[in-house]
């Protein structure tokens, strides 16, 4: 059975690419439109693993990941932060507890490969999207804003 992922964007642009790229690399992806839906999916569905833009209407990215981590049941579910707001969060957002980070414009195979990493390490580890990608990977950005 393939992996599931959460994806959370207020913008259909990013979750319909999103969608695309998970999907074609057989992920079984749910989608959330607001950190209040995400958190509601969460609870319900219980992923694999979320990616999450920190800047979403109704419940923002910081107050879902949280609540997230407050629910024993999903407090373990490995989340990737992801935002258009440059590396400035990176720091923050690793601080805080994501497993991993990603800035928009990223890259088709930077993600995949986080999103590999993550689902096949330990529930703790920490990948901050750099360093991992081979020269013949994608290298033009695939999604903004």
């Amino acid at each position: 059975m393939p992996a599931s992922i959460l994806i959370a964007d207020d913008y259909e642009d990013n979750l319909e690419l999103l969608r695309l790229l998970l999907a074609a690399a057989d992920y079984q992806v749910i989608e959330a439109r607001n950190g209040e839906e995400c958190l509601k999916l969460a609870r319900q569905m219980r992923p694999d693993l979320i990616m999450v833009d920190l800047s979403m209407p109704v419940l923002d990215g910081w107050e879902m990941f949280r609540a997230l981590r407050a629910d024993k049941l999903t407090a373990s579910i490995r989340c990737i932060a992801v935002t258009a707001h440059g590396d400035a969060d990176r720091e923050r957002a690793l601080r805080a507890g994501f497993n991993a980070y990603l800035s928009k414009p990223f890259r088709g195979a930077e993600l995949l490969e986080t999103v590999a990493t993550l689902l096949s390490s330990s529930p703790s580890a920490t990948y901050a999207g750099e360093g991992l990608l081979s020269r013949d990977m994608i290298s033009e950005p695939v999604l903004e804003s």
